[in-house]
């Protein structure tokens, strides 16, 4: 058990003892309590941390072992988690939160038909004098009350909260030993981090950690023109680098990280885990090159990938949990860890629990201007497609740079809690059941996909399980009665089983229903109804 390691770089455990040479650049100065570690930004010293503690078993950093993970049990029960996309890029508040590479690159953004180089130079000025980094002390965080926040995210319905903990902009929001180019250091001086995991764990739901750090590497473009040429923003934009560099004006496809940028990377995310004891970690797509990689074995991240899951798998047994990993595209095998698909979902089931991220909003995951917000209906209608298809739903909100969520967002959050106070015992600790569900409208599969997405209607029924009740969701309100088919007298579904009852959810008055040869027909009761989506228990005999 690992029992003390200090900013001296002194590391105690139960597999010996080691004095690790050297401090990192900004040593950890706090005293660790037992089963604890400190990391100290040394990188080499950190990383044979890390390999001490995947000693230490019992996953060694190797596919076939990390396998033998599996899914917590809490994640599969939870359902719906809070996203939260927040920083620097909160203050220039323009076109997406993107706009920290944007800035830099003089072209049109094809998807929102704009220049951000253009519109940076306009509304700030040059981008030699005033740059992405000198947005950090407008970054103030002067409004920010975690405990609001956490109040909010319960009173929604999330079981846990997964706030981007540093994105590509290389900006953390919490202490990091790495670097001095952090919200401790910098802007609101503050770990806002480490204030919203203990607001969030008062309160009972799971904390988890994004990391979009990967894809930093290529992040920012250079040019002498730029200020991520200047020597005193290196530490935020990346040293030179003969590939990166004079790209103005010019987009650049992924570039392979270096060995350098990756053991770095490692150290930062381990650490990263380990200081909020996190119960799940997300990847954004810079672990892999996109979709292009075939298979986790030839991804040029996997070593990397390896040595940090079993790290935290190992550190979250010694912790008690079972730890959760999420990653995109082919970055890592289905039975390592768990597949996220951004603003999209599947066609259907899959055996593998699984997840969508998403926004509230089509324009932005980081707070802007003039957003794009969508219908809750949709919200919800698809959140029950998705848990059907034995899937949960990571559901982000974007606050302002004073640190509030924003009015219409938080709105929102109160009417997705208020359905599922009415109709939660369908969704949390569900399982999905023999099939997902029926109805005409087909599911657009594929990255981003979303917007190529109907809304689904009254006709649209998607099933779930728990215990020995069977629940129907119709995503819409009928006119007159909901027919579900594959409930019908005789259907091989039910194996020779008989409906003996139906009762819908925040309904007290009666219901008429009959179980006809070709479908279970359920009459409108005519009565006012809790709004998007309307759900069914049904009894079987």
């Amino acid at each position: 058990m690992f029992v003390t390691r200090s900013g001296s770089g002194v590391y105690r455990s139960a597999l010996g003892l080691a004095v690790l040479a050297g401090c990192g650049p900004q040593p950890a100065t706090e005293e660790a309590t037992p089963n604890e570690i400190v990391f100290t930004g040394a990188v080499d010293a950190d990383l044979a941390t890390i390999d001490e503690a995947i000693a230490a078993g019992p996953f060694a950093a190797d596919w076939d072992s990390l396998a033998g993970n599996g899914v917590a049990d809490w994640y599969r029960d939870a359902k719906l988690g809070i996203f939260v996309h927040w920083g620097v890029y909160s203050v220039p508040a323009f076109g997406h939160e993107w706009y920290p590479r944007r800035m830099y690159l003089n072209e049109l953004d094809r998807r929102r038909n704009v220049n951000f180089f253009e519109h940076h130079r306009k509304i700030w000025g040059p981008h030699k004098t005033f740059g992405y980094k000198d947005f950090i002390p407008m970054f103030k965080a002067e409004n920010y009350d975690p405990e609001a926040w956490a109040a909010l995210f319960e009173e929604a319905g999330a079981r846990y909260v997964v706030p981007v903990g540093e994105h590509h902009d290389g900006f953390p929001l919490y202490a990091s030993s790495y670097t001095k180019w952090d919200a401790s250091e910098m802007g609101p001086k503050r770990d806002v981090i480490a204030d919203l995991e203990k607001a969030v764990r008062a309160r009972g739901m799971k904390f988890g950690i994004s990391s979009h750090r990967a894809f930093n590497y290529g992040y920012y473009p250079r040019d002498e023109s730029y200020d991520t040429v200047n020597e005193e923003g290196f530490g935020l934009y990346g040293k030179p680098r003969e590939d990166l560099e004079f790209t103005a004006g010019r987009n650049f496809d992924w570039f392979p990280q270096s060995e350098e940028f990756r053991d770095d990377w490692l150290g930062r995310t381990a650490e990263m885990a380990e200081k909020f004891k996190a119960d799940l970690v997300w990847f954004d797509f810079g672990i892999g090159p996109r979709q292009h990689v075939p298979t986790a074995d030839v991804n040029p991240y996997a070593p990397h990938l390896k040595r940090f899951a079993a790290y935290y798998y190992n550190r979250a047994r010694a912790w008690g949990k079972t730890g959760v990993v999420n990653y995109k595209f082919e970055a890592m095998p289905e039975n390592v860890a768990v597949l996220d698909l951004e603003r999209a979902r599947l066609a259907g089931m899959r055996d593998l629990f699984w997840q969508t991220d998403t926004s509230v909003g089509f324009t932005s995951w980081g707070y802007v201007t003039n957003h794009r917000y969508k219908d809750v209906r949709l919200i919800l209608t698809e959140f029950a497609d998705i848990v059907s298809k034995n899937g949960c739903l990571l559901l982000n909100v974007g606050p302002r740079a004073d640190g509030t969520i924003p009015a219409k967002e938080a709105e929102m959050l109160r009417e997705i809690g208020a359905w599922l106070q009415v109709n939660g015992e369908a969704i949390y600790g569900s399982r999905p059941w023999k099939i997902y569900g029926e109805g005409p409208t087909e599911t657009v599969e594929g990255h981003l996909s979303e917007e190529r997405n109907r809304q689904m209607g009254p006709e649209d029924i998607r099933f779930t399980t728990k215990g020995d009740a069977l629940y129907a969701t119709a995503l819409g309100l009928a006119e007159q009665e909901w027919t579900i088919e594959s409930l019908r007298a005789g259907s091989g579904h039910l194996e020779g089983r008989t409906v003996s009852g139906v009762r819908l959810l925040g309904h007290d008055g009666d219901l008429e229903w009959s179980q006809r040869s070709d479908a279970l027909a359920i009459r409108n009761p005519g009565t006012s109804l809790a709004e998007h989506a309307y759900v069914f228990e049904i009894a079987l005999e």
